[in-house]
């Protein structure tokens, strides 16, 4: 197979997964710096996720 074909092929598949991303799961949007918020859940999550993997 040609070189610059695989590359484009491989191109086409996402590298991220969307379902976990921070923007995911956004509970409000600030107004004035448009910074998202999460739910009170997904912060539960993030810290109980931090806190478990800590070295």
């Amino acid at each position: 197979m040609d070189k610059e074909l695989i590359k484009r092929a491989n191109l086409r598949q996402p590298i991220e997964k969307h379902d976990t991303a921070a923007w995911a799961n956004i509970e409000a949007v600030k107004s004035d710096s448009c910074v998202t918020i999460p739910s009170d859940i997904q912060v539960r999550n993030s810290k109980e996720h931090v806190d478990t993997n800590e070295k």
